[in-house]
């Protein structure tokens, strides 16, 4: 919301303007192509009278990029290709037209910081997915953390957790700013929790690297993070045979809400512990077919488990650990409040609040239903409620007062 107006995109990539009080549309934005596979899976963002948009399709082949809107009118202020053309910066990893297929999609909402003036986006894997031979090198600017001008849509800098992705392993996790006092001085960090498996701490104000720590135990793509921040490879990669790889392709989080209590400097994350096994085979893109070069599959003797993690930020370390019980196929996320209690969806189709300190379980309330959506909560008439949507319902429950 804004003023008075509502912005959402659709899944065929459309900015639509509604107006807040009647829901009558006022404009209607075609921001990509959708028979080019183009589409939206999230909210947009809105910083400073601009409503800010990605898009999704990497996994069909497409080049992505953000676009900012005017809020009033709806014209075009700036669009920012993520995957560089050539001659630009970073393209020395896209031979011939492999750029215009790139991958690099923005299907996460971004978060803004007033005091620096900045915008933080995520972006998707590299296309193909499980194949690097058409894409030599890094393959910027995907796997990455853009740091944006929001006025003009320039990078100021980047972080690429994932070089050359031949695992699927998206950036696409929430980041999370955090202003954290260390000897005096107040530190401006942005976290991650990644899908490839470690936990990221950098600085904000100029992308340098601070630390990486595994959050799961089932990693093998790398044996850990060097001191520039690039993992250190251990060989493994996507074979036509298959490969066992960990993460699997869920990764070890993925979109659902990550959040952290600054009286506890905890960061809270839903972690998934499963690997795959993966497929490589060439395949040149073809337009209407996904552009995987092949997939993956679960080995028959693999057993996935979702568990809520409390971790450290001064030093990414695990504080406590509640495994879930579940076939890990729950996507919801995390909730901290300043009342000392975690509400999250649980693998089991619940509601769930834990003691954030510790990880003791306080209440839950079964949804009968698999959970997509992390909670969130509001307040009317001094009255604090908690609310989760949970397939066609949305479920809401009012705190003591």
């Amino acid at each position: 919301m804004w003023k008075d107006f509502v912005y959402t995109e659709t899944d065929d990539a459309h900015l639509l303007c509604l107006d807040a009080r009647s829901g009558s549309l006022r404009w209607d934005v075609a921001y990509a192509d959708k028979t080019k596979h183009y589409g939206a899976t999230s909210a947009p963002l809105m910083v400073k009278g601009m409503v800010i948009v990605g898009t999704s399709g990497g996994d069909s082949g497409v080049r992505g990029f953000l676009a900012a809107y005017d809020a009033i009118t709806g014209n075009l202020k700036w669009h920012r290709w993520t995957i560089p053309g050539p001659g630009e910066l970073g393209s020395s990893s896209w031979p011939g037209d492999s750029y215009l297929h790139a991958g690099g999609t923005t299907w996460m909402p971004g978060t803004y910081d007033p005091e620096l003036n900045t915008l933080y986006w995520t972006t998707s894997n590299a296309a193909p997915d499980f194949v690097g031979d058409s894409r030599p090198g890094d393959d910027l600017y995907t796997a990455c953390v853009l740091a944006i001008n929001p006025d003009t849509g320039k990078i100021k800098w980047h972080f690429q957790f994932t070089p050359h992705d031949v695992y699927d392993y998206d950036a696409n996790e929430t980041p999370v700013l955090v202003d954290l006092e260390d000897n005096g001085k107040i530190r401006h960090l942005l976290l991650q929790a990644n899908r490839n498996g470690f936990f990221y701490v950098l600085d904000r104000t100029n992308g340098k690297f601070l630390q990486a720590t595994p959050f799961v135990e089932k990693i093998n793509w790398a044996t850990g993070i060097d001191a520039s921040g690039r993992p250190i490879l251990s060989g493994r990669i996507p074979t036509e045979e298959g490969t066992k790889i960990c993460p699997g392709i869920n990764g070890a989080t993925n979109w659902f809400s990550p959040s952290y209590n600054p009286d506890t400097r905890l960061f809270f994350v839903m972690a998934l512990e499963s690997c795959n096994l993966f497929f490589a085979k060439p395949e040149p893109f073809t337009k209407g077919a996904t552009y995987y070069a092949t997939g993956t599959k679960r080995p028959p003797d693999e057993h996935a488990q979702k568990i809520l993690l409390a971790l450290s930020v001064p030093d990414g370390k695990r504080v406590w650990r509640y495994p879930q019980v579940g076939q890990g196929e729950s996507w919801a996320g995390t909730l901290a409040t300043a009342g000392g209690v975690l509400f999250f969806g649980d693998d089991a189709g619940s509601l769930e609040a834990v003691e954030a300190a510790t990880g003791r379980p306080l209440w839950h309330f079964n949804t009968g239903q698999t959970l997509y959506a992390s909670p969130m909560s509001y307040a009317v008439d001094g009255i604090q409620y908690i609310a989760i949507s949970g397939g066609s319902d949305v479920f809401s429950f009012a705190l003591p007062h």
